[in-house]
């Protein structure tokens, strides 16, 4: 039995690369390093002008309810909002500095929790630029399930400029 997904993907077919896969395949980040085989290993794809993306939640990403933790939904939507910037950089043509692995580094973020996130069923990410600078580019990530928002990130990207 095949399964379709969000993004509209068969288990049958062969996925493009993600952007994470394309522009940085070498990152162990947690969340959306391919290069970490214990991490989440997040795949986000360009869908126009925002960044689309699915989480299946694991057992041992309950908060102790039978939710979705917090901390959890953070990781996922600042790896997914990444894969926006890093993007909207690559566009741009803004590589990074030299003795930087990134052009851009979160800078901080906002997350609030609209409403709980069941653990199990794959959720829905989508990301989208708010607004973009050389020097700051801020993003909003949001997690959907069963098309209602559950919890929304603004982040804000500076420029990586590494020092001695």
């Amino acid at each position: 039995m095949e399964r379709q997904g969000f993004l509209g993907k068969t288990d049958a077919m062969v996925e493009p690369q993600s952007v994470q896969e394309s522009l940085y395949p070498n990152t162990t980040c947690f969340g959306c390093g391919h290069a970490n085989p214990d991490g989440f290993r997040l795949r986000s794809y360009r869908d126009g002008e925002r960044a689309v993306g699915e989480f299946t939640p694991r057992p041992e990403h309950d908060n102790g309810f039978g939710f979705l933790n917090g901390g959890i939904i953070a990781t996922v939507l600042d790896c997914h909002g990444a894969a926006m910037v890093m993007s909207e950089a690559d566009d741009r043509g803004w590589a990074a500095p030299e003795g930087a692995p990134v052009p851009f580094i979160t800078a901080g973020f906002d997350v609030q929790f609209l409403r709980p996130t069941p653990l199990g069923p794959t959720v829905r990410l989508i990301a989208f630029p708010v607004s973009v600078d050389e020097d700051e580019i801020v993003v909003q990530s949001e997690l959907e399930f069963e098309e209602k928002t559950r919890a929304v990130m603004t982040a804000r990207w500076r420029r990586f400029r590494p020092r001695a």
